[in-house]
Formats: structure tokens, sequence, C-alpha cells
């Protein structure tokens, strides 16, 4: 039996080298996400393992995973040691070897196993490892699941039982792009940068955007897990920047970005101006309700306030639900409510049938742009782009928050916003209109001017957004009534990114 997890180690010592460690931090909303080997050692991934094979036959599923791992210097031998794990609580294991989290999921179809464990960090700098699991595809670990795998895992409460079986599978990638690229190629020619920032999307994404029919320029597509040049982050500015530069340079119709475990998909239009992933989600909502008539969309509640007023939209009779960000809460709203596609802010996309199985796949969403453009061979994407309303929005900034405190800080937020509305008090002046909770505080103004807070899931901080529909100052007004706020908290500490 292993022993019981313990939170004390540490590295360079006996102990940690007999004893699991596990910082209960690390369990997470609807994934998990460590420091290695500070937060989490090799022992601790095994007792991960055998926690996870213990849960899912609790949940009465059969024990049988697709488990794959993402490009970095340690992810395999972290995948080994959650593979033992899974074998000792008498899992049975399909190794797919280096993936994707999308080709992953793709193997929980394409192998018939309900089950899957992506070891990835996603986009997560170096030094961080994680692991996005499910057992009732295409869905991923919600809140329940979670709590549920981290009181069996820290209570030293896995299972072993026989019965364990390890199957290598070799060819998984190559299934998986035969499956996205069996398909007719598209007419327009289209020139493509595929950025990948060195991570494990760049063995994919040229390879599937060639078999489409798309022109492909690659950029930073050699896998080196030192990530040299920037980290593999479409919501990162420093490598959207790159695109762009590559962009204007090769005379590109359009650039795509992908992050380190390829489940996200950034854009930057053929003039090199980014287009934030809420903003490209309006555009294809635009594209497939045409096509899909009253057809339902989701979103988080980072995203633009396009989704409910713009014209385009609201002439096809689409209908878009606001909810809470993080892949696993929109991809289940999605399947919940047989949404076409359900669309987060920070890129990922949930295409739902005919387009997609519902999971998060950034190629996916990489050939629905190029089918769009397709659709409108004399367009170009800053066309598109342009035709839209114009609104001012920020990207994601995410200032350094401890997760021990951070939802006490959004709930402090909470209440510092309702009380204002409450009293009738201003934000840039004017009175706010609306509040949205569902996750975080979204504070509406009466020109439909938002700010939003609410604690990352993936690591210790906040994420901030603001967009205004009427001008560039509001936009910026309201990041800085929630700065001020936000700074008088002393657990609050420096932004990634500011505007």
């Amino acid at each position: 039996m292993l022993p019981k997890p313990r939170a004390d180690l540490k590295p360079n010592t006996f102990e940690f080298e007999v004893e699991p460690l596990i910082a209960p931090s690390g369990f997470r909303e609807y994934d998990a996400r460590w420091l290695f080997p500070e937060q989490i050692n090799l022992a601790g991934m095994q007792a991960l393992g055998l926690g996870l094979g213990t849960l899912i036959r609790e949940m009465g599923v059969r024990p049988a995973l697709a488990v794959g791992h993402d490009f970095r210097s340690y992810s395999a031998s972290i995948k080994n040691a959650l593979i033992i794990g899974l074998m000792r609580a008498g899992a049975e294991v399909h190794d797919i070897g280096l993936a994707l989290s999308p080709v992953a999921y793709f193997a929980q179809f394409a192998l018939d196993v309900p089950g899957v464990a992506m070891v990835t960090a996603s986009h997560n700098e170096n030094g961080w490892t994680g692991v996005k699991m499910g057992a009732q595809r295409p869905l991923t670990f919600g809140p329940d699941e979670m709590s549920r795998l981290k009181e069996i895992v820290l209570s030293g409460a896995g299972k072993e039982r026989d019965g364990g079986r390890y199957i290598h599978v070799p060819d998984m990638a190559q299934r998986y792009i035969a499956d996205l690229t069996n398909r007719p190629k598209i007419k327009r020619r289209l020139r493509v940068v595929a950025a990948c920032g060195n991570g494990t999307a760049g063995h994919f994404a040229p390879k599937v955007l060639e078999g489409i029919g798309a022109e492909v320029i690659p950029l930073d597509c050699d896998l080196d897990y030192t990530f040299p040049r920037y980290n593999p982050n479409p919501e990162d500015m420093e490598m959207l920047h790159a695109l762009r530069d590559k962009v204007l340079a090769e005379g590109a119709d359009v650039g795509l970005a992908f992050d380190g475990d390829g489940d996200r998909c950034g854009v930057v239009d053929d003039t090199g101006e980014e287009i934030f992933a809420d903003k490209v989600g309006v555009l294809l909502a635009r594209d497939l309700s045409a096509r899909h008539p009253k057809a339902q969309f989701v979103v988080d509640v980072k995203s633009t306030g396009l989704f409910l007023t713009d014209p385009v939209l609201v002439a096809n009779g689409a209908r878009t639900d606001y909810w809470k960000t993080g892949h696993s809460y929109i991809k289940r709203r999605a399947h919940e409510l047989d949404a076409l596609v359900g669309f987060e802010k920070s890129g990922h996309y949930f295409f739902n049938p005919p387009i997609g199985r519902g999971y998060d796949d950034g190629l996916v969403s990489a050939i629905a742009i190029c089918d769009m453009l397709d659709r409108n061979p004399g367009t170009k994407m800053s066309e598109l782009r342009d035709a839209l309303p114009k609104t001012w929005g920020s990207p994601t900034m995410s200032p350094f928050c401890p997760d021990e405190v951070k939802y006490q800080v959004v709930e402090r937020m909470v209440a510092l916003f309702t009380g204002m509305k409450a009293n009738g008090d201003t934000l840039i002046g004017q009175k706010i209109r609306d509040l949205v909770t569902v996750n975080g505080i979204r504070v509406v103004t009466e020109d439909g001017t938002w700010g939003l807070v609410r604690a990352s899931s993936n690591k210790p901080g906040l994420v901030v957004v603001v967009e205004s529909p009427t001008s560039e100052a509001n936009m910026r007004g309201m990041f800085a009534e929630i700065d001020t706020r936000l700074s008088a908290f002393p657990e609050v500490g420096a932004y990634d990114q500011k505007i």
C-alpha cells in the first residue's frame, strides 16, 4: 500500500523519495495543477492514479482510460507514475504517448474507453504539471468529481485491485490527424501562419491545416520544451505579437496560435490585428447561425456582450447562454443545452455534432475558421472583423493572489459591488445596471460597459476583464475602478499584463 500523501516533504531528502508529496491546493475546480517537484513528486502522482482509478470504479464506470502526455522535459516520467497508480487500482490503461489534450479526448472515442487522463500543464509556464481527467465522454471532471478525488487521494483511501492492464497505442496521433483531414479540401487559397510556441501542437497543427488544403507557414513549430521564445499561450500578447509580425512579413491571410496542449486557438487577421477569442466566437457564431437557424450557443462570463446584441445573431435567431468560465463548465453546459458551440474567451471552443464531438480542440477551431473564410471567398479576415459592432475590450489580465485567499477576495468584491448597486452608487459616472454572479462578479453600467473579477481556476491569481461598447475611455475607466479596489487588498499582487 502507498503511504498517505503528505504536503510537507522537501526535495533531495530520503522521505521525498519514498513517500507521496501532494499539495492540497493542486486539486482545482475542474482539473489538477502542481509545481513539479515542489508541490507533487512521482510517488504523489502514483497516489493520484490510484485515487483516480478508485473514483472511476466508485462512479460505476468501466475502469479503462486513454492516457497521454504533453511535450515537457518531465511529462513522460509523470505520466508513467500516474499509469502505475492507475494499474494498481486495477485500471486498463491505453497509453497514447505524446499527445494534445484533444488527441486524448479523441482516443476515448477511437478506442471506445470511457476515461481519460491527460498529463499536461496546458499553457502554464515550465515547472507546472497537471492532469485533465474525465470518465463520461466528452465531459471532463467538474467540482464534484474533483472534490471527491481530492478526498480519496489525500486521505489515502485509494483501493488497490488486481486486473490492471497496460496497452501501448503507437498510432493515435496519425489516427487523429486522419480523422480531422478526411474531408473535402477548402477551395479558397488560404495562406495560414501556424504558431505553436515550440509546444506539442507543433507536431500536429501544420499537418492538419495542410491536410484540409491550406498553405501553411510554420512559426515556432519545432518542438523544444524549453520554450525558447515565449510560453505557448494564445492569450499572451508576446505570442500574438510574434504571430502578427509573421503574418505581416509573409502577407498571410490569417495567423493561428495554439497553446501548449492544443485545445485552444488564437487568431491574428491579415492586417496583423489580434482578434480576441470571444470576438472570433462571434464571427463563427454569425457564420454557423446562418447555416443552423436558431442555433444555441454557450459563452463564458469573460466574453463580449455582442453575443446578445449583435444584429446578425439577433436576425438569425441565435440564442446565447452566459455561464461559468472554465473548460469543464462550458463543455458541460453546452452538452446540457445541446448547444451547437460553446465559446470561452480563453480560446476553448466546444463544437458539438455535426461539427465536433463536444470537447475542446484548437485544431477543430482552426478548421472552422478556415471554413468560414472559405465560405466568404471575396472577404478578408479583417473585413469580417470590421463588420462587427465596435467594442473596446481588454485581454485577460491576472493579478497574483494566493490560492488560499483568492476566493475570499472575490467574495469581498462581490459584496462591495452588490452594496454599491443597492446604494445607487456609480462607476465611471454611471449607475450599475446589472450584476452577474454566476462566476465571480461581472458588473455592468448603464451604457453596457462591464468589468469582471473572478478567481483563476488553474493557478494562484485573479482574472480581470473589461469591455465597453461606447468608448476606449470607458473601458479603461472601468479597469481603473476595479484595479483601485483590488489594490486595496494586501493579498493582491502584480499583474501578468495590463492594458
